[in-house]
């Protein structure tokens, strides 16, 4: 991205690091084009990174306990064992940092199953009641296990996986700590799944409320996208009836009245023939928006989020040749309610109100809108790559959309302004 937010990539690959680009590249072979997952996918990077962070920090953390129970087990054990445990965390942070949803359930699977795997080896290393210790350093960090689980498995897979690791690290102590009974058995377990349903269920609540924001955003643009079809056949029909009524009928009227030839009828039935003509011509598709359409259905997105946003128009000639698809509206609208949203979360200024407006300006054939605000800015360099709310939501909307491009200026202290166009020719 550009100084000035524009999408020239070779601009951006002038200006950004090497680091940046080379993230660029990687994410594009791992994420989906499908921008209505785009909170799910958002959370799901997150929680990568902070699984993975948390998975690195943990790790550090039982080193010293791991060196000391090592004392009772082969070498090879001990690092094979560290390494099935909490080898895949970094590169789980690191490819939720870099890539998408898909890598990060790869990812997070890899590091659940070799989990398992580590349990596993157990008996093949140490020997019956060979630790003298309270637990087997494994059982300790089964949450882990059980959180990246969340990530890589539904759940009623991670439900079954929970079970398991419970049982198995529970059973893993009871072999190799000497001082266990038959209720700390039953203790152990109970406490590794009840500690592990609780990170389930957060793991849980998060992923799904983020797939229910999509499912809404999208019954949302539909719904909007409908309403606007169908004022466009409304505003057709009633064109059409006026037509009849106007012309048609008048000329009928005029006439029976008149008995004897007549210049001005003969213009004015000429006039109806060629309305009627023009009308038969157009052939208006009911799934495009003409100008006034348009810019009513990006209106009332705007309004649906903050109604005392000022929304102003501006024609040009030939605004009346403007014909938008119901898609191409309802992708800007979203890329439009995405700006608005970020500028309510993020722009806000201590002490007066930020202003905030949109123009819409209206062309032969396209449409230009133009949000602005004179809130807090921000730099568009330190962006952090996970945060997709502009390169995802509105920058690569409008790429994705035919005929569109967009551009986004901000800086620290002197507000934002983020420009949309569309040309139905299919030029940027």
């Amino acid at each position: 991205m550009t100084a000035t937010g524009t999408l020239d990539p070779v601009a951006a690959a002038r200006t950004v690091p090497s680091i940046t680009q080379f993230a660029h590249r990687v994410r594009r072979g791992w994420v989906t084009d499908d921008l209505s997952t785009a909170a799910y996918d958002r959370i799901m990077r997150r929680l990568g990174i902070s699984i993975g962070i948390a998975g690195v920090i943990v790790g550090c953390l039982e080193l010293p306990e791991i060196a000391e129970q090592g004392r009772y087990a082969p070498a090879w054990w001990t690092v094979l064992s560290v390494l099935l445990a909490f080898g895949w965390y970094p590169v789980v942070s690191v490819v939720a940092a870099l890539a998408g949803p898909r890598a990060i359930r790869f990812a997070s699977g890899c590091a659940a199953v070799s989990f398992l795997v580590a349990l596993a080896l157990v008996p093949f290393a140490l020997t019956l009641d060979s630790v003298d210790a309270g637990t087997l350093w494994l059982y300790r960090v089964t949450a882990l296990a059980v959180t990246a689980a969340v990530l890589a498995f539904p759940t009623r897979v991670t439900v079954a996986y929970l079970l398991v690791m419970a049982m198995g690290a529970s059973l893993a102590s009871v072999y190799t700590v000497s001082s266990l009974t038959l209720h700390n058995v039953g203790e152990n377990f109970l406490r590794c799944a009840g500690l592990g349903a609780l990170f389930v269920w957060c793991g849980v609540a998060a992923t799904g409320a983020a797939a229910r924001v999509d499912r809404e955003s999208a019954i949302a643009s539909r719904r909007a996208a409908a309403q606007a079809a169908a004022l466009a056949r409304d505003r057709e029909r009633s064109r059409f009836a006026a037509l009849i009524h106007d012309a048609v009928l008048s000329t009928l009227l005029e006439a029976s009245r008149t008995g004897t030839e007549s210049a001005v009828l003969q213009r004015q039935a000429e006039r109806t023939i060629e309305q009627l003509d023009e009308c038969h011509g157009e052939q208006r598709d009911p799934d495009l928006l003409d100008a006034r359409s348009a810019v009513l259905f990006l209106r009332m997105a705007v309004q649906e989020i903050n109604p005392s946003v000022r929304f102003a128009t501006r024609t040009w000639p030939g605004f009346d040749d403007l014909r938008m698809p119901v898609h191409s509206a309802s992708t800007i609208a979203a890329a439009l309610s995405e700006a608005l949203r970020n500028s309510l979360r993020h722009a806000s200024v201590p002490g007066r109100e930020v202003r905030r407006s949109v123009t819409a300006t209206v062309s032969a054939g396209s449409i230009r809108i133009v949000f602005a605000d004179d809130g807090a800015g921000f730099d568009l360099a330190a962006v952090s790559a996970d945060r997709l709310g502009i390169s995802m939501s509105i920058l690569g909307r409008m790429r994705q959309l035919a005929g569109g491009s967009a551009f986004v200026e901000s800086q620290q202290g002197e507000g934002t302004t983020v420009t949309l166009v569309w040309g139905g020719d299919g030029s940027r």
